[in-house]
């Protein structure tokens, strides 16, 4: 499996930050983020830069909301190109705006549009380095889901409840996703998709 990069999460200019910290409390504010202390909402998103293999360049934040763990992976990944993806146009709405607050127009996109349609998409399908999400849906769905826009050798990334539950992937579905997994690493998990030929591969519909 591909091993994270310890290197992703550089020092962000203070300035960025404040402006982040400030789209997240306005998210909180109109009912699109939970009321955590946004210090830790940033703290839970950076595992998932952490987890990010060096060699990507580019990533789709599933159902992306109020921009997390989507807008502060792009802070602490500057090599990383990512696609921030929503079905609501409220949401990306709002998503538009604060890729512009911090600057990132450059490589942070936002697509609204249902997740499903964008995976029989040949635009997107198989496209990514990197598929990830905080709270998708059905955990097997949003792994069904990410394969299908991850290149072969690329990774799936997603939050995972707190240390001490019980495992929610089933090994058997894992597998028969073409997936390796899951490499628990720290508040996430990371699945690697197999490149084709790898052993055990099977092709999932």
């Amino acid at each position: 499996m591909t091993e994270p990069s310890a290197t992703n999460s550089n020092i962000v200019d203070e300035s960025r930050l404040r402006v982040l910290e400030r789209i997240l409390r306005e998210a909180q504010r109109i009912g699109a983020l939970s009321n955590a202390p946004v210090t830790e909402i940033i703290s839970h998103a950076k595992w998932f830069a952490d987890a990010i293999p060096h060699t990507a360049r580019t990533a789709v934040d599933l159902g992306s909301g109020a921009g997390v763990p989507g807008l502060i992976v792009a802070l602490f990944c500057p090599l990383l190109s990512i696609q921030l993806v929503d079905r609501r146009v409220g949401r990306t709405d709002v998503l538009v705006r604060a890729v512009h607050a911090l600057d990132l127009v450059d490589r942070v996109t936002v697509r609204c549009c249902e997740i499903s349609d964008m995976t029989k998409d040949s635009t997107w399908a198989k496209h990514f380095d990197v598929a990830m999400s905080r709270g998708l849906g059905p955990p097997i769905q949003t792994l069904n889901f990410s394969r299908e826009l991850v290149k072969p050798g690329g990774a799936i990334i997603i939050s995972e409840p707190p240390p001490g539950i019980d495992s929610r992937w089933d090994q058997q579905q894992v597998r028969a996703l073409g997936l390796e997994g899951p490499l628990r690493i720290g508040a996430v998990a990371m699945f690697h998709v197999k490149q084709f030929g790898s052993d055990d591969e099977t092709t999932a519909s």
